[in-house]
């Protein structure tokens, strides 16, 4: 079945395509349906809807910040809007000025940007001394001729690492995480107006960048994620809270996946840690709600998969895991490459990983590790990839790969 890709990790936000005809070999020059330049940096993953590539880009120089559509037949601009005015802000040497991943249903582009504003602060919670930019979350939307729609700016942001999670959307809310070292928040969105439906208030201030995922399960319907030194449940049409497990660390990136029995976190820093836990509680839930946890394999950056009952991690390092997600027993370990920061996808069965280098690992997801292919770019890579029609959407640090078959004009 045919399916757009609206948002950071695909249409449930877990990185699983439902995609069966994807291809599993190509070079920088074979199998491309077309590639086309990106002006300017960035990370965020490209999202596909029907005709139209959409993905964002910091043109640092010229202090702009840029949401741009593209022809998703040939990779031509069709449009491209500045949507954010800024001085470069504080990042990390691994971020990038726009590596928030915009999410659409169909009608809209919603994205968001930090805006670098006030004078520079001693930075809060780092090792070492230093001065940093602190700045505001700007949050816009675009129809798909590029007119904006609205612009607001939805709250303070203060870290030395820059900023990087990504809007999700649920029935009519375009929701915001703002972990940050200072009065934390998250915050929802009227998708129509962009006024605020609600804000809640998180009790840690501390900077994360994670995604959540939402998920109905049982009676209700619940926002996850990890972050500002907890892993937390929140009810998305209010913002009240489910339940929460302290801990298990400080300050998390990669988002949560659910398999129907467990959510799974991994990450952490200043201590890595891979959790299960059991979605099922209500209110302070971590004595008693953790399945199973390991220190073993843990990412920081990349998203897991979990696909029945296999869980797999891809940590940092360019170490593949693969847990059975009901004990936590791990079921092999293989070395990918070098560096990995890019998620994984998964389509039919088959897992496509990313290094930084650009090379990609396609293998197939079981109780052993089975190798398909080695793809390299031979071009860095640090954006997830998209999967949408039969074709893999993958941004290198200067250009959008289109690769599969070519699409013909209708």
């Amino acid at each position: 079945m045919a399916e757009n890709w609206p948002g950071w990790r695909g249409p449930s936000g877990d990185g699983i395509s439902s995609e069966k005809n994807l291809p599993t070999h190509w070079s920088n020059t074979e199998n491309i349906a077309w590639k086309t330049s990106i002006t300017g940096e960035g990370h965020s993953s490209p999202i596909v809807w029907e005709d139209r590539v959409f993905l964002t880009t910091s043109l640092s120089e010229r202090n702009e910040r840029r949401l741009l559509c593209l022809n998703r037949l040939d990779g031509k601009t069709l449009w491209e809007r500045v949507v954010v005015n800024s001085p470069p802000e504080s990042i990390h040497r691994l971020n990038s000025r726009a590596s928030s991943t915009p999410a659409t249903d169909g009608e809209r582009v919603y994205v968001n940007f930090m805006l670098a504003k006030g004078e520079e602060i001693i930075a809060p919670n780092v090792s070492s001394k230093r001065l940093i930019t602190p700045g505001r979350i700007v949050v816009a939307a675009y129809d798909f001729a590029g007119t904006e729609k609205w612009k607001t700016d939805v709250g303070d942001f203060i870290s030395a690492h820059g900023f990087n999670s990504c809007p999700v959307l649920f029935e009519d809310l375009v929701i915001i995480n703002g972990d940050h070292d200072g009065d934390a928040y998250i915050v929802a969105l009227d998708c129509g107006t962009g006024k605020e439906r609600w804000r809640t208030m998180r009790e840690n201030k501390t900077r994360s960048y994670v995604t959540p995922i939402i998920r109905k399960i049982g009676e209700r319907t619940q926002m996850i994620l990890s972050g500002s030194l907890c892993v937390a449940s929140y009810d998305p049409r209010t913002g009240k809270r489910h339940w929460i497990i302290g801990g298990p660390t400080e300050q998390f990136i990669a988002s949560m996946v659910y398999n129907g029995e467990y959510v799974f976190v991994t990450g952490g820093y200043p201590q890595r840690h891979i959790l299960a836990i059991n979605p099922n509680g209500t209110g302070n839930v971590t004595e008693t709600h953790v399945a199973w946890r390991t220190n073993n394999g843990a990412a920081y950056v990349p998203s897991p998969i979990v696909s029945g009952n296999h869980l797999l991690i891809v940590a940092d390092s360019g170490v593949a895991h693969c847990f059975d997600a009901k004990s936590g027993k791990r079921l092999w370990r293989e070395r990918l490459g070098s560096g990995h920061s890019p998620s994984p996808v998964l389509a039919n069965g088959v897992v496509y990983c990313l290094s930084d280098q650009g090379e990609a690992t396609v293998f197939r997801l079981g109780d052993q590790f089975e190798l398909i292919s080695k793809n390299d770019l031979g071009e860095p890579v640090s954006a997830s990839p998209a999967i949408s029609q039969g074709q893999l959407f993958i941004r290198s640090h200067k250009a959008l790969y289109c690769i599969g078959k070519k699409k013909d004009r209708q």
